[in-house]
């Protein structure tokens, strides 16, 4: 239940819904006990012939008292799922203001599957709080006590069934099915977590699996974790419907014991024979407030479950960023100390022993080959990846004082994989209301080299109509129309022919002017432009000066320079 205190709050929230949604209920059960005893008393008070004014006003009442029990129960209806839908609204906020601060984390630990799974299913699961788990008790035992407390006035030995009955259905019965249950839901959220899992991977890598002949190996792997998920959906399924049948058989065998019981009763005289119908109505009525309770363990550790995968988001370390508002320069310097980053699960740290002086207007390249951490450098800088040891300093700032929207809006960004959105070029060059003019944008796409492309032609999702080269250069244009005092650039051009490539560097440093430029790269290509090269090997910095002290160290560099200018003789 701890896991759930947080959204039981969001439900006291809405505590005027959660008050008029019990009234609500708590009068269409006890008026629907009162409707069919009131029935049961005139059945019985109707065999004795009364005068028909007698009559009339019993009729009268179970008139009145069936109107009343439909108006309340479509009252209950309204407000209780009121209350859960802004619930469900505000648990939404709620984690979304919780994940966004955290959201590079989440998606280096967690697999978008089960991120969705999480934030859709599980907080759509946080709905049965209200509904089936913290008001169904209320009402249950409200009416329940209102009614014993009127069956007393009748028959003591009555209402002392009816709690045995009671405790039997809400303590004994959901008790021996409990266990069973839990199994099976436990099972249940593993495989849902799994297909949402494997069903992602299949789409996203669905063309990559038809070309390499293993489409049918994979789909044939989601139809059997779907077919098992159904087969356990449809165990629990089966449990939850034997409860309730048990929870229906003993709400009868106690309206038996009530018939004989009140029956012999009126054989002594100790109860008039009118009201053995009644006490048979009330018995047979008040029993049906049980059945929601017979859902109401699998509800609640479901619930239960959910708040905590929902939690385990939210733990996330929140990053703690200074509450004054930091103004960064018009060009920024940046410092690594002893910057060490290590993943989970490896052996080795990612980064280890940074240390790197970047000047403020400098243009400075980090290259390196593939793996070798340097774009581990570039996300812990642009805040993507929390580090675990040294310090970061922007602008002399250390880097967890400053929020990621300061940090990113003073940030040109260029990734290895840029995203690409369903809509159209224009939307894709992120135009804001400052950014109307057509020709500036035109002129962004010729600077690009991209003048086949119009503003309102189509994008597909994840650019999927554009090749490698065109969207390195749709991802180009759009820092063309933004200024920053920082631009970090990872692999900008990893997809363009030998001279579109350098084109592309002298256009970006030229558009660059003043601003700090860090380049990520793993080829050479026009690095006798930068003031500095920092060469990373194996998450470590082992060499760093200009491109004429490098050449001269004859160390790495040039052996990886020699190397390159070899391969591209050969071809």
């Amino acid at each position: 239940m701890k896991a759930l205190t947080p959204f039981i709050k969001l439900i006291i929230a809405e505590k005027r819904d959660l008050f008029l949604s019990i009234l609500a209920g708590f009068i269409a059960g006890i008026t629907a006990v009162g409707l069919f005893s009131a029935s049961g008393y005139l059945i019985s008070h109707a065999a004795l012939t009364p005068p028909i004014a007698t009559l009339m006003v019993i009729v009268a009442i179970v008139k009145l008292l069936g109107i009343t029990s439909a108006v309340s129960r479509f009252g209950e209806r309204y407000y209780s799922h009121r209350a859960t839908f802004t619930m469900l609204s505000n648990i939404r906020l709620r984690v979304y203001e919780k994940l966004e601060p955290v959201s590079n984390r989440i998606l280096n630990r967690y697999t978008s599957g089960d991120i969705l799974s999480r934030i859709v299913g599980d907080v759509d699961a946080l709905q049965n709080v209200l509904l089936r788990v913290v008001y169904p008790p209320i009402v249950m035992l409200s009416v329940f006590l209102a009614t014993i407390a009127f069956t007393t006035l009748f028959s003591i030995g009555t209402a002392v069934l009816i709690i045995l009955g009671l405790a039997l259905s809400l303590l004994v019965i959901p008790a021996l099915f409990f266990l069973s249950q839990r199994r099976v839901n436990d099972e249940i959220r593993e495989t849902r977590g799994e297909l949402s899992s494997t069903f992602a991977e299949y789409v996203y890598g669905f063309r990559e699996l038809t070309i390499h002949q293993a489409r049918e190996e994979r789909e044939q792997k989601v139809r059997n974790t779907i077919k098992q998920y159904e087969q356990q959906k449809q165990k629990s399924q089966s449990v939850q419907m034997w409860s309730d049948a048990t929870i229906g058989l003993l709400s009868f065998l106690v309206s038996v014991a009530v018939l004989f019981y009140a029956g012999y009763q009126v054989a002594e005289g100790n109860l008039a024979g009118i009201l053995l119908a009644l006490l048979l109505m009330i018995t047979l009525t008040v029993f049906e407030q049980i059945t929601p309770m017979a859902t109401l363990p699998y509800h609640l550790q479901e619930s239960t479950h959910a708040a905590k995968r929902i939690e385990s988001l939210e733990e996330e370390n929140q990053p703690e960023v200074s509450s004054n508002d930091i103004q960064l320069s018009k060009a920024l310097d940046i410092e690594f100390q002893d910057v060490m980053l290590q993943f989970e699960d490896q052996l080795r740290p990612a980064i280890q022993r940074v240390n790197a002086q970047i000047p403020s207007g400098s243009k400075t390249a980090i290259i390196g080959a593939s793996g070798s951490g340097k774009t581990t450098i570039a996300n812990v800088l642009l805040k993507a990846l929390p580090y675990d040891q040294g310090t970061v300093k922007v602008d002399g700032h250390e880097l967890s004082t400053i929020s990621e929207d300061t940090l990113w809006k003073n940030t040109n960004v260029s990734l290895q994989s840029n995203h690409f959105f369903v809509g159209t070029v224009r939307d894709n060059l992120f135009v804001t209301e400052e950014m109307t003019d057509d020709i500036t944008l035109k002129n962004a796409l010729h600077a690009a080299e991209l003048p086949h492309l119009e503003l309102d032609s189509r994008v597909e999702e994840k650019g999927q109509n554009l090749s490698g080269g065109e969207k390195q250069r749709l991802a180009i244009a759009r820092l063309l129309l933004r200024e920053a005092p920082l631009w970090v650039l990872d692999e900008p051009t990893t997809s363009l022919d030998a001279l579109t490539e350098e084109r592309m560097l002298r256009l970006l440093l030229e558009r660059a002017k003043d601003a700090t430029v860090v380049l990520i790269s793993h080829r050479l290509t026009g690095l006798d432009q930068m003031d500095q090269i920092i060469v990373v090997d194996h998450g470590q910095i082992i060499e760093s000066g200009t491109y004429d002290e490098l050449m001269q160290k004859d160390g790495y560099f040039k052996k990886m320079k020699a190397l390159e200018e070899q391969l591209f003789m050969n071809e």
